[in-house]
């Protein structure tokens, strides 16, 4: 009789050490083979998010209407400053319609990388003005037109030679071209009248570059 109680726990025990070690087995066969043990699983610490990253967290979702009308406010003043900036750097995701294009960007080139009549036809407008006013000596309102026919003379001239050297360079160097060489000759001539720090976008080659 003693003998079959000890055959049976020894069986017993056998049979819980036999359960307890399959147990693992069959866990790690039913799992797939492209199975990715969890960082809890590997013993890999989850890093904590720091009290900057919270706060900008919670800085991103407005609490209330006004929040989210500051922050849209905000966002469109970043956005129009870049936009500015981007244009006047010349980058063609910010320009305008008429700016944008190869053969514009050469015709900027070729009115930036010369001294135009135009520069000045502003500046001598106002002294034209000042001077050609009743309260002025004759002597001066005689100088003061004599002033304001050699500007424009000197613009029809200036606008002739940029819009000839506008042809020749469009023409040899985009001879596929869809663009109108009237909207181009007119987008010099424009440009060439405007102050040289004014123009946008900025110049991007130096008086006397070669174009």
């Amino acid at each position: 009789m003693s003998s079959l109680f000890r055959r049976k726990s020894t069986d017993l025990v056998s049979d819980a050490t036999a359960t307890v070690t399959s147990e693992p087995e069959q866990s790690a066969a039913s799992k797939p083979k492209a199975y990715t043990p969890s960082k809890k699983e590997l013993g890999v610490a989850t890093p904590k998010r720091t009290s900057a990253q919270r706060r900008h967290d919670t800085a991103a979702a407005p609490a209330n209407r006004r929040e989210a009308y500051k922050q849209m406010r905000e966002r469109q003043r970043v956005e129009r400053a870049e936009s500015a900036a981007g244009m006047r750097a010349g980058d063609e995701r910010y320009l305008l319609a008429r700016d944008r294009g190869p053969e514009r960007a050469l015709v900027r080139a070729i009115v930036d990388s010369k001294r135009t009549a135009g520069t000045w036809f502003f500046a001598g407008a106002i002294i034209v003005f000042i001077g050609s006013t009743g309260a002025m000596p004759p002597v001066v309102q005689l100088a003061a037109n004599l002033l304001w026919a050699i500007l424009a003379i000197a613009v029809i001239v200036d606008s002739i030679l940029i819009s000839r050297r506008v042809k020749k360079l469009v023409s040899a160097r985009f001879p596929d071209t869809t663009q109108r060489m009237g909207a181009l000759y007119l987008y010099g001539i424009m440009r060439g009248l405007t102050f040289r720090r004014m123009r946008v976008p900025k110049p991007a080659v130096e008086l006397g570059d070669k174009v």
